[in-house]
């Protein structure tokens, strides 16, 4: 009876969409309860390590224990040492994060390595480590919603906006914004917006929201007071915030990977990293506490008082050093809610500084920090609709929300073009991906030359002569044939167009036909995708390619330009339809 009933649900999910919101809407409860246990269990870190009261938040205490935090901070970095060197004595794959499982395994992604990124995200963040908890809960979430996935078989599609469902459900969550975890998934780990995504996700979203208030947990929230609404002048100033911001973002960026080189360095063995680390964080927590954890409690604190400009900059620096450390040195955890903090502190800084001029450069400073805060968010985390809905969900005022959303668009272009990456895409393309955003092209990869090549090569020796070549391949025969060295390695390829030419007619018992070769040095290999195959085919202009064995040179086939590019164009179309079904 049991497994009758498990073959019709999952018949009914397969094929119902009302079927896929009810199962959206039950991940979407499991993530609620997940995020809910992971946030109270790092909070009850936070006070039996530090010391701290239970509704306060670690980085808004005046001062910590120097020693504490260098013990915490060492331990905690030593068990995630130790965690990274078996992994890679085991020869264990990396983890896999939504936004990569989406955009080329459809939706695949390992619930067991889910479990462990969580499980270090809670470590790195309970013992205060300067990284937030929204990557561990968007893994996990996404980690539950692609197991339920694939036990139900869900279509590639299907599963695709399962996973979404799982990480909106778990942003949603974290803080307490229904509507900032949809676009959070549809924006960064769907890739796109359409009908067939929008009801499972924003369900997850409304499900897991409604039982983090049940639960009442302290999520992410802001308590602003009242704004007033902004007018143009300060729309003008915000888009000047805006490009600002961009290049901080982007330096924020580019500056990770020095600092990964710096702890990479091969005498440092791989555990001790996050221990050294971790003892930089602690030094500079005995300056400020504010460096530690995400940095929630800090960024309320600071954006209700006065602080001096100096002083608002000194954090800024502090904050991001200590976050750049956390991850370089192998701290899990995100920078989603960093990369807020630090952007409120960088537009409460402009506000100040423009304090100091005329009047009619005022800005309110409530509004620059969190103008800022979006902007930042768009340049590292992507997403503008993402971060112009959380600060309407902050705020509940349409009017800020209006420019925020424009400047989170200038944002997102000037990164864009100056550097194009997000950091999580930024963080794949360092490992040799050329992901650029969470949009399916998994199938690029399955789409290989092995898969598009023919196989009957028509071959000859490149001594031949253009009229042997002629008797042995008459016009029509083939589109191309393929020279051999005398060791059968590939030296040419010649059109047969070419080959009877009128322009060859004379001297064509003695020309040699290596004479007119075309592509010596252009041939594709069998593991080569589609998309660098057309590469190769608009860089030497070519309409036939031979496809050849790496290792040995010999010919194995070939691929004709035609039929590459429209492979390519019913791959696209078909992807295309599954979103838009």
């Amino acid at each position: 009876m049991r497994l009758l009933l498990q073959d019709w649900l999952r018949a009914k999910v397969r094929t119902n969409e009302f079927f896929l919101v009810l199962l959206a809407l039950v991940l979407g409860i499991a993530t609620g309860l997940v995020v809910t246990l992971l946030s109270i269990l790092s909070q009850l870190a936070h006070v039996v390590i530090y010391g701290i009261e239970l509704d306060v938040r670690l980085s808004a205490h005046d001062k910590i224990d120097v020693v504490v935090a260098c013990f915490s901070l060492a331990g905690g970095g030593l068990v995630l040492g130790l965690m990274e060197w078996y992994r890679r004595r085991s020869k264990i794959s990396p983890a896999v994060d939504p936004i990569e499982a989406n955009a080329l395994r459809g939706g695949r992604l390992s619930f067991r390595d889910s479990i462990v990124v969580s499980l270090q995200t809670l470590i790195s963040n309970g013992v205060g480590a300067s990284v937030g908890l929204e990557a561990g809960y968007t893994q996990i979430g996404s980690g539950i919603s692609s197991l339920v996935g694939r036990s139900f078989n869900l279509r590639r599609a299907d599963l695709r906006i399962a996973v979404g469902a799982g990480a909106a459900a778990a942003i949603a969550a974290a803080f307490d914004a229904p509507l900032t975890g949809t676009f959070y998934a549809c924006e960064l780990i769907v890739g796109t917006y359409s009908v067939a995504s929008a009801a499972p996700i924003l369900a997850a979203a409304l499900s897991a929201t409604l039982v983090v208030r049940s639960l009442g947990t302290n999520t992410y929230s802001l308590n602003l007071p009242d704004l007033p609404g902004a007018d143009l002048r300060q729309y003008g100033l915000m888009i000047i915030l805006a490009c600002i911001i961009s290049f901080l973002g982007i330096f924020i960026m580019r500056a990770a990977p020095m600092f990964e080189r710096a702890f990479g360095h091969p005498r440092i063995p791989i555990w001790l990293r996050p221990v050294i680390g971790g003892l930089f964080v602690a030094g500079m927590a005995a300056i400020t506490p504010q460096v530690l954890a995400a940095g929630h409690g800090a960024m309320v604190l600071n954006l209700s008082r006065d602080m001096t400009s100096t002083h608002i900059a000194f954090l800024m620096i502090l904050k991001t050093v200590a976050c750049l450390i956390s991850l370089a040195s192998g701290f899990r955890g995100g920078l989603f809610f960093a990369s807020l903090f630090i952007g409120s502190l960088a537009g409460k800084l402009f506000a100040t500084l423009l304090a100091m001029g005329p009047a009619f450069l005022h800005v309110e400073s409530h509004i620059s920090a969190l103008t800022a805060m979006a902007c930042l968010g768009v340049a590292i985390v992507g997403g503008p609709l993402t971060m112009s809905f959380l600060v309407l969900e902050m705020t509940h005022n349409l009017e800020i929300t209006a420019g925020v959303l424009a400047a989170c668009i200038v944002t997102s272009m000037v990164v864009r073009q100056f550097f194009g990456h997000s950091f999580s895409t930024w963080r794949l393309h360092l490992r040799g991906e050329t992901v650029r955003g969470a949009h399916d092209v998994g199938w690029i990869r399955s789409l290989t030359v092995a898969r598009l090549m023919r196989t009957d090569a028509k071959t000859v020796s490149r001594d031949a002569t253009i009229l042997e070549c002629r008797q042995l391949y008459p016009l029509g025969s083939s589109q191309a044939i393929f020279l051999l060295d005398q060791d059968g390695s590939y030296a040419g390829t010649v059109l047969l167009a070419d080959l009877f030419s009128s322009d060859y007619d004379v001297g064509a018992d003695t020309r040699k036909v290596h004479e007119i070769a075309k592509y010596v040095g252009t041939i594709l290999t069998p593991d080569m995708n589609v998309k660098i195959a057309m590469m190769y085919f608009d860089k030497a202009e070519a309409e036939i390619l031979a496809v050849k064995d790496g290792a040995t040179d010999h010919i194995l086939g070939f691929v004709s330009e035609s039929f590459a590019r429209r492979r390519y164009v019913e791959e696209i179309n078909r992807a295309t339809g599954e979103v838009f079904q």
